[in-house]
């Protein structure tokens, strides 16, 4: 009978912390994918040196793949691009959640720069749970 009583007591305090880890995972997935996208992130890093060595940010057909491997629109023997700018490939390049950043540039809402977004946990664009290197208003 005492060992009942310790499964069950073991079971409802299982029941009360295993939610909150499983909300806490969550958070760090988010907050993982904002310091990814961030002004000061990884990927901002190696765009920024690439903007200075190119004089502007890969265009959204060149995508992020420009920042390991040189873009068509680079003739082979010019100095400008001395990348790569990130370690490893492109397809190493994801979000927490698995998912390719979303790049485009010009940007909608950086005219003058560049947006890059995760699409979040739920796998599509343009919903709520989007993380942006943007606010909108």
């Amino acid at each position: 009978m005492e060992i009942l009583i310790v499964v069950g007591i073991l079971v409802l305090l299982a029941a009360m912390v295993v939610p909150s880890l499983m909300r806490r995972g969550a958070q760090a997935r988010i907050d993982l994918a904002r310091a990814q996208v961030g002004r000061n992130g990884m990927i901002a890093q190696g765009l920024e040196h690439y903007r200075l060595d190119v004089g502007t940010y890969p265009d959204t057909d060149d995508g992020l793949a420009a920042l390991y491997e040189r873009p068509d629109s680079i003739d082979d023997d010019s100095p400008m691009w001395k990348g790569p700018y990130m370690e490893g490939t492109p397809d190493d390049l994801r979000d927490p959640w698995n998912n390719e950043f979303v790049y485009k540039c010009p940007g909608d809402f950086h005219e003058d720069g560049y947006d890059l977004l995760s699409i979040g946990p739920d796998h599509e664009e343009d919903t709520d749970d989007d993380v942006k290197n943007w606010v909108e208003k």
